[in-house]
């Protein structure tokens, strides 16, 4: 899906690592919450009460998941799953263009 329809857009962003990551809130009208966001090279650990889908539209990094062996590579056109109450390692290489969905 390349767009979204009938939604409401919080205004302010979202802002972690010192503006190294940022996002954008969407909710929609069965109360589901999306982030679109951007990610600049960098190393982050994230936390998550919710369980997420990370879908890459763009860019390059690798993330360590929760009781993963390695880091696993993914790029624009990819997407990973972060189980709810974790955290999870990212490596961004280059300029990331992201949408993370928060799974219920």
């Amino acid at each position: 899906m390349s767009e979204f329809n009938n939604v409401t857009i919080v205004k302010k962003a979202n802002v972690y690592f010192d503006g190294k990551v940022t996002s954008r809130s969407l909710i929609f009208a069965d109360g589901a919450k999306k982030t679109l966001g951007i990610m600049l090279p960098g190393e982050y650990e994230f936390n998550t009460a919710d369980k997420e889908l990370m879908e890459i539209l763009a860019g390059d990094l690798d993330v360590m998941l929760p009781g993963a062996s390695g880091w696993q590579t993914v790029k624009g056109g990819e997407s990973f799953e972060v189980p709810a109450h974790s955290k999870f390692g990212l490596k961004v290489k280059i300029l990331t263009d992201y949408c993370c969905s928060f799974l219920k």
